[in-house]
């Protein structure tokens, strides 16, 4: 499986943030993002849900100021999943995933 890391290219583009505007533009779409932060020497599982233009996160506290980075850690993301929304517990609303980044960041990916 690759992993994307975070590096300082990776910061300049700001991924979460790019997400999160391609989010807001189709709203029946949710994004999870999977991964990792490192912290004294281990590896703590990283979950972010992207949706409707707005991240949150299922494992660790996020910044809500847009100043600012929204996981303030240094992380590794490693798989993309899309999903339709609503979720419902009846229905699979998996569309599809995939290990690289930068792949949803093409607007067509979330169709």
């Amino acid at each position: 499986m690759e992993e994307t890391l975070a590096s300082p290219k990776m910061a300049e583009i700001d991924l979460i943030k790019n997400l999160e505007k391609i989010s807001s533009e189709i709203p029946n779409r949710i994004l999870k993002l999977e991964g990792f932060i490192v912290k004294e020497n281990h590896k703590e599982q990283l979950e972010i849900l992207i949706f409707k233009g707005f991240s949150s996160s299922t494992t660790h506290p996020i910044e809500i100021d847009l100043e600012k980075r929204v996981i303030a850690f240094t992380y590794t993301l490693t798989n993309f999943k899309l999903y339709k929304s609503p979720l419902t517990e009846t229905e699979d609303n998996f569309i599809r995933e995939n290990q690289n980044s930068f792949f949803f960041l093409n607007q067509e990916n979330w169709i």
